[in-house]
């Protein structure tokens, strides 16, 4: 036996012991996403979490994530395996910034991407995803929204709605990489192919695009469409799952670079020890997380 198939048996095992369920992010490596219970986006796996008859999520994941599962199901234990996976955008504001910039804008309403802190969305009156951010801004009564922290997204919003989208200056370092050149050479590379990107990418390459679509969207894309080949505009590992759903079709990173360093720091070994010691374990003080499910409540109502 060699030692993979070991800890895979041994994760599975425990996971039994514990009644836990694994959940690991569409960016995860390969081999978590294999012992995952389910992939998916983060808040996919948050809604999911809130709704399982479970005792235990081990997050395959970064903080953030980990945080919205532990605000949406207070009774569960969170682990998140690696304690240093970390979102770069999301620790690109400050609630003390952001009440800078409410206090500016006393009249705007704040949304927040779910790609954030705990402390942001306690400090926010609704959440949104890349999948429905036009919609929760459209369904604000305000004129002027607040969006933080990502200015990729908010200005993919901006064009699509009469709200004055005032933007916080943070980005993905991954999308935010995507270059022009790398678009056009994909498409002289694969001239029969649908480009997909993110809106977490930067307006120049949405312009460049077939489609713009979350994480989510681009499974659902990939599954109904009549293309055989994609090039997909965001995290490389997002292209493993859509191959592994799709083997008769072809996917393409738009960029072998697109890697999210943190994303990538979660192994099995880790998914096993976190299953044996059920910790580092995700808590948020009840105060924050009060407030900041309010935010997430609100957005779960909003029709797509």
């Amino acid at each position: 036996m060699n030692d993979t198939y070991d800890t895979r048996n041994e994760i599975l095992t425990l996971k039994e012991e514990h009644n836990a369920t694994i959940l690991a992010h569409n960016y995860q490596k390969p081999e978590v996403q294999d012992v995952a219970d389910l992939v998916g986006d983060s808040l996919e796996l948050s809604r999911v979490a809130a709704s399982l008859d479970t005792e235990v999520i081990i997050f395959c994941g970064v903080d953030f994530m980990a945080e919205t599962a532990a605000i949406l199901s207070p009774q569960k234990r969170v682990v998140l395996p690696e304690k240093d996976a970390w979102c770069p955008m999301a620790h690109m504001i400050t609630a003390d910034q952001l009440c800078d910039l409410k206090r500016l804008y006393p009249k705007a309403a704040v949304v927040c991407y779910v790609n954030s802190t705990a402390e942001i969305k306690a400090e926010s009156d609704i959440c949104c995803t890349s999948a429905n951010g036009l919609q929760v801004a459209n369904s604000l009564s305000e004129k002027q929204i607040i969006f933080v922290p990502d200015r990729n997204l908010a200005a993919y919003i901006a064009r699509h709605t009469d709200k004055k989208i005032i933007p916080w200056n943070g980005y993905c370092y991954v999308h935010d990489r995507f270059t022009a050149q790398e678009v056009l050479a994909a498409r002289t590379e694969h001239p029969n192919a649908e480009v997909l990107v993110h809106p977490e990418c930067r307006p120049d390459i949405i312009d460049l695009a077939d489609f713009v679509c979350s994480t989510s969207g681009m499974g659902r894309h990939a599954k109904a469409s009549t293309a055989r080949e994609f090039i997909i505009g965001t995290e490389a590992g997002m292209v493993y799952r859509l191959k592994k759903e799709n083997p008769e079709k072809q996917f393409y990173p738009l960029s072998k670079n697109a890697i999210c360093k943190n994303m990538k720091k979660t192994d099995l070994t880790k998914v096993l020890r976190a299953l044996q010691t059920l910790q580092p374990r995700v808590t948020v003080p009840e105060d924050i997380a009060f407030r900041a499910r309010k935010a997430i409540e609100r957005m779960l109502n909003v029709k797509i």
